[in-house]
């Protein structure tokens, strides 16, 4: 890597932990519609004082909306760009990033005010501070530093930062449509990537999907006396035998034809894997666990986060949950659940098959009905891919060594961004596997945040040189 730059970097330290600060403390929950635009506005800002042309892009006015040209139902994207002027036909990367956070809930269980940014020693606290604020300011940092050190970029590079990743990217399709040309590239970085307990990097060549829907099991038309359960049934009951008859305690899917589609894993798959690091006592003890599903250890274990298919029951609510008592015969009972989807399952396919699983296990749709939020397809990129290697080699070159993970356990809008620009993806940054993202008390590492910014650096020196 350019010592120069690699300076450079370790000079602007302090005004990327000042921007990290600005983003943090600027809330922008999209779960909650806060402070959206003005976390838009904010990393335009942070964009431009970098020496990126930035600008805020919605999609085209929906149904309903009388202002031209403005969907108020899309949150908007920030996009930046910087055309390389000694090589501007050269190639173009771009970086995909997102600046809305989750919930901070529960706040009674942060140690400090969730939008501080307070820095202690080597972290940084607040929501978003790791996901996925911290891990933008490394991207906006590395461009700034190399602009600013050469006056140009080696090749040209792009940012697309959503405002919806964290309720399922719910437009992100729309936006690839709308603005394909204008987000064209030829490689991309994803949003995040992993460091874990032992500071290896972990870069990820895919994505699990998601099936996100909610069960709602109907019953009187009212909240009844408990007493009349001899008369009356119990929707909570027949919610419970519906989440029974979907899964066994091995956490094998019972939903007819689920793994038709399933894309075998290849022997370069398995040999990654194999080979991948996975410390079970210390996960284990960071979780508070006894023990995996089904009792699984060893390969196994990271072969099911790579690539074994989930139904998790995400919520459950029904009737009476506060003090004490009170006998009460609900209504109604609801469940929220998830279906983590692997290379090739549809999540439309997915949600018709759980349909028919429960009419044929006897759930009539006015007893338990079947409500789709949201859902996202698999994606996985081949680690002999030319992109993959420069990715592989640059981080190695930084951090000392790497580790190849064939897909991430978790999803976001991967499959959307291949299919729709045709480039290759690779999941690469700063985030500690333990920095409690989406929970209390969310922190980044100052020295992770440093060795990243050096490595999207060297990241796009390599691949500027590669054709």
């Amino acid at each position: 890597m350019n010592e120069i730059i690699a300076r450079a970097v370790d000079s602007e330290m302090d005004n990327l932990i000042r921007d990290l600060q600005r983003l943090i403390r600027q809330p922008s929950v999209s779960a909650k519609n806060q402070g959206i635009t003005e976390c838009a506005s904010l990393v335009a800002d942070i964009m431009g004082d970098a020496g990126i042309d930035s600008q805020i892009l919605y999609l085209d006015r929906g149904v309903g909306d009388d202002r031209p040209g403005f969907n108020s139902k899309a949150n908007p994207i920030v996009y930046g760009e910087v055309k390389s002027k000694t090589n501007p036909n050269g190639k173009t990367i771009l970086f995909y990033n997102h600046y809305d956070v989750q919930p901070e809930d529960p706040i009674e269980l942060w140690d400090k005010d969730p939008y501080s940014g307070d820095v202690e020693g080597n972290y940084v606290f607040g929501r978003g501070a790791s996901d996925d604020k911290g891990e933008l300011i490394t991207r906006i940092k590395a461009v700034e530093c190399i602009v600013r050190k050469t006056g140009d970029v080696p090749c040209n590079v792009k940012f697309v930062v959503e405002g919806e990743e964290e309720i399922g990217s719910n437009n992100i399709l729309e936006y690839l449509k709308q603005y394909k040309n204008l987000f064209a590239c030829d490689g991309i970085i994803w949003e995040f990537g992993y460091v874990d307990e032992m500071n290896r990097p972990i870069i990820s060549l895919g994505m699990k999907g998601l099936l996100y829907v909610e069960l709602l099991a109907k019953g009187p038309s009212r909240d009844a006396h408990s007493s009349l359960a001899v008369l009356i049934e119990n929707p909570a009951w027949n919610l419970i035998r519906a989440l029974i008859s979907m899964r066994d305690n091995s956490g094998r899917i019972l939903v007819k034809d689920w793994y038709n589609e399933v894309r075998d894993f290849s022997a370069q798959d398995i040999s990654l894997i194999e080979q991948e690091p996975f410390n079970e006592g210390y996960f284990r003890k960071e979780y508070g666990i006894k023990k995996f599903v089904n009792n699984i250890s060893g390969t196994e274990t990271r072969k099911a986060l790579v690539g074994n298919s989930t139904c998790n029951i995400a919520g459950l609510l029904s009737g009476y949950i506060g003090e004490g008592a009170k006998t009460v015969l609900p209504a109604v009972a609801m469940a929220k659940l998830d279906f983590r989807l692997v290379p090739d399952m549809i999540p439309e396919k997915q949600l018709q098959r759980i349909k028919n699983h429960l009419e044929e296990k006897g759930f009539k749709e006015n007893e338990v009905a079947v409500r789709f939020i949201h859902g996202e397809a698999a994606a996985r990129v081949s680690a002999t891919d030319p992109f993959a290697t420069i990715i592989q080699n640059a981080v190695k070159e930084i951090f000392g060594s790497v580790i190849t993970n064939v897909s991430s356990a978790g999803t976001g809008p991967m499959h959307p961004f291949i299919e729709a620009l045709k480039s290759p993806c690779v999941s690469v940054g700063s985030t500690y596997v333990y920095a409690k993202i989406h929970s209390p008390n969310e922190f980044a590492r100052i020295d992770l945040l440093n060795n990243a910014t050096k490595c999207i650096c060297n990241i796009i020196e390599k691949f500027a040189k590669s054709g």
